[in-house]
């Protein structure tokens, strides 16, 4: 019994090795008979081993199958797996066609399976004439005068709608270019006298206070209030620092990275002056408020910043509004040159549907 079973075994899987690497080669035309110029279908299909390499037969457009059969086309090969990918059917389908009527042969082509040699069936085709009745030749006419194809204005619509849209689009292109260039301008260029540099304010303000030094004797608090307030705003300006709302303390530490000791020494004797008039009611003479007002000066001359002469008097601003309107300048030259573009786009097409129509 064991030899049986092992004997059963092993034909079955030698059976299925054979089935499995069996190779089927079939060719079959769609129509045994047609027409001469008519065209026919012919197909190739190979059945084998999965892994198997398959080379058809190719052939050229034009190219003759046999004396008489000409290809027409040849289409792309269609693998197809059976059986979970152990074997696959690769099809090709090849369109030819006869340019005379006779009964025509077609030999066996070949197709190579992993580089062995296989040969498809012969086939045959009959191709017919159509019959003319030499007899009766009075009943053929001669060819018809060409007809002048009735007018439609179906076929004129699309025409007439582009050149409404030419006009259209050629107008809008026409007004934006004309407000771009005999229009108001759109942006208001705002020019104004630039801001006085800090030392020729400062010295300004301490000018005034001289001019009005007889009433620092009878209120010495206002006298420093101005004179620190201007060398404050002055010290804002020049390093960029608020000095207004810091101490003179604040001011004079903050100072110490920016001037010398020498410079600053004369400078804290007035602060501590000033805060002591504001502060402690401090009484101070006319000739010492004039050698503090010398001070303030001699400091503000020091620490001054040199202007550039070729530097402009006027400055020109440009304010958020000028910026959305020179985005609306850039918007509208754009929408005028694309408006030009599609318009003479359509008048190309018009001129070329005309002609067209007109043969």
């Amino acid at each position: 019994m064991k030899r049986i079973v092992l004997f059963l075994i092993f034909s079955l899987s030698h059976f299925l090795a054979n089935v499995s690497a069996q190779v089927t080669v079939e060719a079959r035309i769609d129509s045994l008979q047609m027409l001469v110029g008519q065209q026919t279908g012919i197909t190739i299909d190979v059945s084998c081993d999965g892994k198997a390499t398959v080379e058809l037969p190719t052939f050229q457009k034009g190219q003759q199958l046999a004396p008489g059969v000409e290809l027409v086309e040849m289409m792309a090969a269609d693998t197809t797996k059976l059986d979970d990918g152990h074997r696959m059917q690769v099809t090709r389908k090849y369109i030819v066609t006869a340019w005379d009527s006779s009964f025509y042969y077609i030999p066996p082509m070949k197709v190579r399976v992993n580089n062995k040699e296989y040969l498809t069936k012969n086939l045959a085709l009959k191709v017919y004439t159509l019959d003319v009745d030499t007899l009766h030749y009075d009943q053929y006419f001669g060819p018809k005068d060409v007809m002048d194809a009735p007018f439609s204005w179906d076929d004129w619509k699309p025409v007439i709608a582009s050149l409404v849209l030419i006009l259209l689009l050629s107008g809008l292109a026409a007004y934006l270019v004309y407000i771009l260039r005999t229009g108001k301008p759109l942006i208001r260029i705002v020019r104004r006298k630039r801001k006085e540099p800090a030392h020729k304010v400062a010295l300004t303000a301490i000018e005034r206070i001289k001019t009005e030094r007889t009433w620092a004797q009878e209120d010495s608090k206002e006298y420093y209030t101005q004179l620190t307030d201007t060398l404050r705003t002055y010290i804002q300006e020049r390093y960029g620092f608020s000095a207004m709302e810091m101490t003179s303390g604040e001011i004079i530490e903050r100072l110490t990275q920016e001037n010398d000791e020498e410079a600053l020494a004369e400078l804290r004797e007035l602060f501590q002056t000033a805060d002591l008039v504001k502060f402690a009611k401090w009484t101070t003479h006319i000739n010492e408020n004039d050698a503090n007002l010398m001070t303030a000066l001699e400091y503000i001359n020091q620490t001054k910043q040199e202007e550039d002469p070729n530097q402009p008097q006027e400055e020109v601003i440009v304010t958020p509004e000028a910026k959305r309107q020179r985005i609306t300048i850039w918007t509208m030259r754009v929408v005028s040159a694309i408006a030009a573009a599609a318009a003479f786009a359509l008048l190309v097409w018009v001129i070329y549907r005309t002609i067209d129509l007109l043969r």
